[in-house]
């Protein structure tokens, strides 16, 4: 089973015309993108969902200086729209993850044990507060709620080294390893820091899809240490990546489909 852990709908068009999920995963997580209306951008994520329940897991929009972030809109967001988890974009939306009225949402989260996936990685928009996208300002949520399931987009890029230290740091904190193939200083570096921190256990498979190619991701991450080639670099045990990419994120997440 392949879980991709980090994908999403087109911002604009007809619901019928989004690409298709490709047969490469089993599963993906669709991301809602972040809107003025997190109501309307979620209601359209839920269509979306609902019309292939099986492969696909929706998490909403939320920004917690703007919408209600009590327990019971949650529920709503879970139970009505059937969405099983949260994506917040801190650095577009202008927050710092720790805010108090975050940190509310947080605890509602974490009663309704819905995980929170932070996309504060790029693309940014040019106004986004990049300050706002370190890993490390996680280290306050992550200790005041430690039963709560937190994913860091991206591998947090371009601050790897703060969320390899998050990862290894708290159990519950997890890494989206959305590679870019025709980056591979980039996607050696990242893989081979994971490595020698000792978390490759808290790495889940990602895309970027439609953005990018969940087929194409995984035989560059197979083909890791065809990378090295003719060279002394340290390789990284196939089985490991082979573990990353079938991990079933779902559970780790406590996510029931």
């Amino acid at each position: 089973m392949i879980v991709d852990c980090h994908t999403h709908i087109r911002p604009s068009g007809d619901l019928s015309n989004q690409p298709e999920i490709p047969d490469a995963v089993s599963v993906c997580i669709v991301l809602a993108e972040p809107d003025d209306s997190g109501e309307d951008v979620n209601k359209r994520l839920s269509e979306y969902v609902a019309r292939n329940k099986e492969k696909r897991i929706g998490f909403a929009f939320v920004d917690p200086t703007k919408d209600s972030i009590s327990t019971r809109s949650l529920a709503v967001i879970n139970e009505k729209l059937g969405l099983k988890g949260a994506v917040l974009y801190c650095p577009d939306c202008g927050f710092h993850p720790a805010h108090s009225q975050a940190m509310e949402f947080y605890e509602s989260a974490d009663k309704l044990s819905l995980p929170v996936f932070f996309h504060n990685a790029y693309p940014l928009k040019s106004d986004a507060v990049l300050d706002y996208a370190q890993p490390v300002l996680l280290d306050e949520v992550a200790r005041s709620f430690p039963q709560l399931k937190i994913i860091i987009g991206t591998m947090g890029m371009p601050f790897v080294e703060q969320t390899l230290t998050m990862a290894a740091k708290h159990k519950n904190v997890y890494a989206d390893l959305t590679i870019r193939p025709t980056r591979v200083w980039e996607v050696y570096n990242t893989i081979a820091a994971a490595y020698e921190h000792g978390v490759m256990d808290k790495l889940l498979f990602g895309s970027g899809f439609p953005f990018g190619d969940a087929k194409e991701c995984i035989e560059t991450l197979l083909g890791f240490n065809k990378l090295l080639a003719d060279t002394n670099l340290p390789t990284v045990p196939r089985s490991d990546i082979q573990n990353i990419i079938e991990r079933n994120t779902l559970e780790v997440l406590g996510i029931k489909n």
